[in-house]
Parts: C-alpha cells; structure tokens; sequence
C-alpha cells in the first residue's frame, strides 16, 4: 500500500488547547448574542469578542505544526489534504445546510434580501458553499456580502483551509529562521491594521470598524487585506512556537488562560468618549492581544497540564464543542436578529430568555451534531479513504 492511503495514527492532543479553543467559541457565540441588541456600542458587555478569530488562528498554526511537521516522510500532500477535509469538511456541511434550513426564518429588514431569494437558489448557494470556495457578492442572497451567506462564521474557516493548503505545499519547508522572518514581516502588517493605516488604499469605506481587525468576511479589497493581515501573523507565530518547542508550564494553566481569554475579549473598546479622537489606543490594544497575548497562551496552555476531577471534565466538554459550537451558532443568531427587531417592543425579560435559551440551544445543538453526525462520519471516511496504521 503506498504511503499516501495510509492513516497514521493521531499524536496525543494538547487536551489545554483544545478546551481553551473551546472557551473562545462559546464567547463567540455570547458575543454574537449581544452584539443583535448593541450593533458594535462600546456597551457591548464581549467587545472584543472578534479576537477569538485571531487567537483560533494561533491555535491553528501551533496544531498544524505539531500534528504534521515530522511527518511528511510518511505523508503525501494529498494525504494531509484529505486528513484535513475529514477532520473539518463534515461539519462545514453540516453548518451550511443548517444555515439553508434556518435562512427563511431570519427574513427582516437587516436581511433585505432574504424575501426576494426563491428557494432554488438557497439550495444554488448551499451546494456552492459546500465546496467553501467564497461567494462573490453577485451571489449574495442576505445581504450582508458575506462569502457564506447561510452560515457567515465560515469565513474563517475559509482562509483556515488556505492556511493549511499553503503550509502543505509551500510553508511546511520554512526553516526556523525564515517562519521568524514572516512573523516579524507579518507583525508589522498586523500593527498596519490596527493603526488603520490604510497603506493599500482600501480601507476607507471602513469607518465604522477602524483601529480593529473587524473584518474578513467578503471579497471586496478591504475586506481581503484583513483576511489575509489577520491570518499570516497568528498562523505563522503559532507554526513558529510548535517548532521551538518554548512552551510555559503553569499551575492551573486551563484555569489562568481561560480567564485571560475572558478578559482580552471582554475588554471594551478604548478611546471612545474621551476628548478628540484616540481610538488609536484601541488599535493598540488590539494589535497587542494578537502579537503578545495569544501567543503566550497558547504557549501556556501546550505547557501544562489538567488532571482529573472537574477540570478535566469541563475542559474535555468545551474541546469537545470547540468546532461544532463555532460552524453551527450562527443560524441561530440570525432568526435572534430577525426575532428581535420584529419583536422591539417586547418586554426585556422576554428578550433575556430568548437570547439565553438560543445559546444552550447552540451548545445543545453543537454536542448533539458532534456526537450524531461529526464523529460517525469522521469514522465512516477514515475507513473509506485510508488504511490504518499504528505508525506514530
């Protein structure tokens, strides 16, 4: 059998990272909540809730750079690519076609499309976004110009699949010097962002979310630049941070860098409402969580450990749900937005148990998947596409 049809066996995972990835997601999905009632307000109680993209990012490129770096003796690139497409691919259906099933539901004046799209072409986009190539906004169907108009939070795992198709044919060569190269290269364009200094002329349209990395959900030229400004430096940095193997062991580790993440998302914006202009301080906020912040807890977290009792057992759960919570949200967000302007004068705490049971309701429907569907399907295609192997 050639090396190419052979599965090798997982490595042990870094049980941290994945719970930490997990804290980040579940954020995510509280900050999408709020943000339906605050629209980007400094009041938002997860401001910074975006972040977690970045931070996912470094994950991704330290995971990379583990699970695969000493392996492409034994691994063709099209072996890794079909890893890659069992481990995220099932999902990444999953959520699209929960997101054509939910699409009618979210119609309202934010979505202005949604009640002039026919039904053939929900089902059009669903098989187009299947693939994750991006949707150009000729194809729009919502109205938001996202490159997944069923399921928006795809976005990111769209430059996630580009990321690992660079890394297999190009980045997994790098020497240590050239990866630190690229991170001090990429660094700069990060603090380019942040400041909003708009070097490539495109970002003027982008008032409203200047002095962040807010962005990278469309096909438009801003919206590229920040796509690839907030994909190079964090998978990089975390691909460099697997190969020096420098990691930081810390009592209590998942506990500390949960509760950092928290706070790095929970701050507010800053330099709004003082005198003059200062949001620039925010940029650097923000460029300081990326370049210093994320990379520290990833380096925590691939350090320590969690033994036994409840920690264990919460961290499992939230590594768990990670990815599915992450795909598989925003449908729901979506009939929330709908439901809530439809509903404006509803009484507040009619507002406050809707919000809460849609995000239970997403962690439900994040385990269920996983358990019923991701892992199932994971298991059918690893039997198909592969011949196992014990080799490590």
């Amino acid at each position: 059998m050639e090396r190419k049809d052979v599965y090798l066996a997982s490595k042990p995972r870094y049980e941290i990272l994945d719970g930490l990835r997990g804290v980040a997601a579940v954020l995510v999905v509280a900050y999408h909540l709020f943000e339906t009632y605050y629209e980007g307000s400094p009041d938002q109680p997860i401001n910074h809730g975006y972040l977690a993209v970045d931070f996912f990012f470094v994950l991704s490129g330290f995971v990379i750079g583990y699970a695969y770096d000493d392996r492409w003796d034994r691994m063709s690139t099209w072996n890794f690519f079909k890893r890659r497409l069992v481990r995220l691919h099932p999902m990444v259906i999953f959520g699209t076609l929960f997101g054509a099933v939910m699409f009618y539901f979210g119609s309202c004046s934010s979505f202005p499309l949604i009640n002039e799209t026919p039904w053939y072409m929900v089902v059009l986009v669903m098989l187009w976004c299947f693939t994750m190539i991006p949707l150009s906004n000729g194809m729009d169907i919502r109205g938001w110009g996202e490159t997944n108009p069923l399921n928006g939070p795809a976005w990111s795992l769209q430059w996630e699949y580009l990321a690992n198709i660079l890394y297999a044919l190009v980045i997994r060569r790098f020497s240590k010097l050239l990866l630190g190269i690229c991170v001090a290269v990429f660094a700069v364009f990060t603090i380019i962002l942040c400041l909003n200094i708009d070097i490539f002329g495109v970002l003027a349209e982008r008032s409203y979310a200047a002095y962040t990395v807010i962005g990278g959900w469309s096909t438009t030229p801003d919206q590229l630049q920040i796509g690839f400004t907030r994909l190079l430096y964090p998978f990089f940095c975390g691909l460099l941070i697997s190969r020096m193997g420098k990691l930081i062991k810390v009592r209590g580790g998942f506990w500390w860098c949960s509760l950092f993440i928290v706070i790095l998302l929970g701050m507010p914006w800053l330099g709004l409402g003082t005198e003059g202009d200062s949001r620039w301080t925010n940029g650097l906020y923000e460029a300081f969580c990326i370049l210093v912040c994320f990379p520290i807890i990833v380096a925590i977290g691939a350090g320590s450990s969690v033994k036994g009792g409840k920690s264990e057992a919460i961290n499992k759960f939230l590594g768990d749900i990670s990815y599915p919570i992450y795909i598989t949200h925003y449908p729901l967000i979506y009939m929330q937005m709908s439901w809530a302007e439809i509903h404006k004068d509803a009484p507040l705490g009619m507002h406050i148990f809707v919000a809460v049971s849609i995000f239970f309701l997403a962690i439900g429907l994040a385990y269920a998947a996983l358990k019923l569907y991701d892992l199932p399907i994971r298991e059918w295609l690893k039997n198909k596409l592969f011949t196992k192997s014990t080799a490590k």
